[in-house]
């Protein structure tokens, strides 16, 4: 009887070990979206629209238990880009030449809270990139009244190839946009936090240089010669 407890109990012990040692429901999550994705958005374009769809769970939700909580709009960011990525054909070119990407940065508005059980989309589109660096804006719309209720720009670091040579192998001849006004400007914000970081960086390195350089001078007159006092009989 002790036996047959033990055996209908491990792999109850083996699911909670994997939600303790992993968060089970990013992962589920990601393999549905890249499912959902291939079975219902064809190949695209490399500067078409990607649409994700989704729904505010009560996993979701925020302190208040009303609506969706700042930091799962961050997280959808992620379902979101990795199904434009396969969409486009950008990841499989990218695992071709043996190299990486990485978020780099992410701006995000929040204009109006995702209610509780309230179905959204989110759309995710390119639309500027560099020789290093994508730039993709985002959009979560309610279905219900197609309001954006939030918007957001992503940047992403490609490591060990061009992102030139990505978007010519895949689409040959395609003409990169114009760089968006409001992307330029968070750009340049984000230069002027770069600068304001390197500047910190420098006077702490003289700081500890200065430190421990600093010798304590101390004039010799002030030592006295030692006398001995006792006398030879």
């Amino acid at each position: 009887m002790s036996i047959t407890i033990i055996i209908y109990c491990l792999p109850l012990l083996g699911v909670t070990l994997l939600y303790l040692l992993f968060d089970v429901n990013y992962f589920l999550r990601f393999t549905l979206a890249i499912c959902w994705s291939r079975i219902f958005n064809p190949r695209k374009r490399v500067l078409e629209k990607i649409v994700n769809h989704g729904i505010c769970l009560t996993s979701d939700i925020d302190i208040f238990l009303k609506h969706m909580n700042n930091a799962r709009y961050i997280r959808e960011l992620d379902f979101a880009r990795s199904c434009f990525y396969d969409c486009s054909g950008i990841f499989r070119e990218i695992r071709r030449r043996k190299a990486t990407v990485l978020q780099g940065a992410t701006s995000i508005r929040y204009r109006r809270p995702i209610s509780i059980f309230q179905p959204y989309k989110v759309t995710t589109q390119l639309i500027y990139w560099d020789e290093k660096r994508l730039y993709l804006e985002h959009d979560f719309v309610s279905l219900s009244d197609g309001f954006v209720r939030a918007a957001a720009l992503s940047l992403q670091c490609v490591q060990g190839a061009s992102v030139r040579d990505i978007v010519e192998a895949i689409e040959p001849g395609c003409v990169r946009p114009r760089k968006p006004e409001a992307l330029r400007l968070w750009l340049e914000s984000m230069d002027e936090f770069s600068l304001q970081f390197k500047a910190e960086n420098r006077l702490d390195a003289s700081k500890k240089k200065s430190t421990a350089t600093e010798i304590k001078v101390v004039d010799s007159s002030t030592f006295l010669p030692i006398v001995d006092s006792r006398v030879d009989q």
